[in-house]
């Protein structure tokens, strides 16, 4: 669970194991603070809604924040130094790389003989945007994500974990009415996400998700906080 009753409602129950989640929106939105929470709150008892479990977080962008653990743990109740041990962090430098620690999730569960439930990747199509410029690149980029994105489920299914990944938007200046803006990645991101959840700051410091894309779920909004202790209920 997210830590927000409101946004596990949004999920139906929280974030699914053998899905992708896919998080969008424009900075400060709380896509990190979303992925910090869940890596601490997949830590708690299967009872508290987590899994037991721990998490891998593959930073693309130097997102990852060591104190935000500590307090998201404190908030939970948990020791801090405990739940920093369970969040394997991994900063990939480029998109090759960022394919690779994918790949070498399995792996790490076998080596640490750990249980891993949640795989984070926060950006991820930040390095593919940054490497592949311009349209005579554009299919290239797209493979290359397609792949990287079938590795995740692979690993997903063969854990029993669930995929987070957070990505960026791009403004569509073609857009006359309603949101001018649009997750990078286009449909090859879209069909491979299982979920896809748009998020935009909302009143008051609050922020709002709104349910883009699910397989179940009815399209909806949920309204949370990004707090010091995390995701909680506005």
């Amino acid at each position: 669970r997210t830590g927000s009753a409101e946004l596990d409602k949004l999920f139906a129950g929280g974030i699914e194991t053998f899905a992708v989640t896919e998080v969008y929106g424009q900075y400060g939105s709380g896509k990190s603070q979303l992925a910090h929470s869940l890596a601490v709150r997949c830590q708690l008892p299967i009872d508290q809604g987590g899994a037991d479990g721990c998490a891998v977080f593959i930073d693309t962008e130097s997102t990852f924040r060591p104190e935000r653990i500590r307090q998201i743990a404190e908030g939970c109740g948990m020791d801090p130094q405990e739940a920093l041990k369970k969040v394997f962090v991994a900063r990939a430098f480029n998109s090759d790389h960022q394919m690779l620690l994918a790949e070498k999730v399995e792996e790490l569960a076998k080596q640490k003989a750990v249980n891993v439930k949640l795989i984070v990747v926060d950006s991820l199509t930040a390095h593919f945007r940054a490497e592949f410029v311009g349209r005579g690149t554009l299919a290239d980029r797209q493979q290359k994500i397609n792949k990287h994105m079938h590795t995740l489920i692979k690993v997903a299914e063969k854990l029993n974990a669930s995929v987070f990944v957070t990505n960026q938007v791009m403004s569509k200046p073609d857009q006359m009415f309603g949101d001018p803006t649009e997750a990078i990645g286009g449909h090859i991101v879209a069909h491979n996400s299982t979920y896809r959840v748009y998020l935009r700051k909302g009143k008051k410091g609050s922020r709002v998700a709104k349910m883009v894309d699910s397989p179940c779920n009815p399209e909806g909004e949920a309204i949370f906080a990004v707090t010091e202790q995390g995701i909680k209920d506005a």
